[in-house]
């Protein structure tokens, strides 16, 4: 009676080994597919900044006084507002 005990706990601990490396290669292939994903959203994120960055240096540099009209235009209401808060 205790060899068949003895079998039958064998038997579980052997199939919840095997249970345990399934799940571990599941959770594996989980997270390398996560991270796949992650790093072609990365990749995305970086060449759409850069193109971001390309054509805003191209448009101030079509649009050069309006460029300067605008900074000129920021500086004068921020001085003003600085000078408002000051008083």
């Amino acid at each position: 009676m205790s060899d068949t005990i003895v079998n039958r706990a064998a038997d579980n601990l052997a199939e919840s080994d095997h249970f345990d490396s399934r799940t571990t290669g599941v959770i594996a292939g989980a997270i390398d597919v996560g991270m796949g994903a992650v790093r072609q959203a990365v990749k995305q994120g970086c060449n759409a900044s850069e193109e971001f960055m390309n054509e805003t240096a191209h448009r101030l540099q079509r649009h050069i006084a309006l460029t300067v009209a605008m900074t000129f235009a920021a500086s004068v209401a921020a001085g003003a507002f600085l000078g408002w808060i000051i008083q």
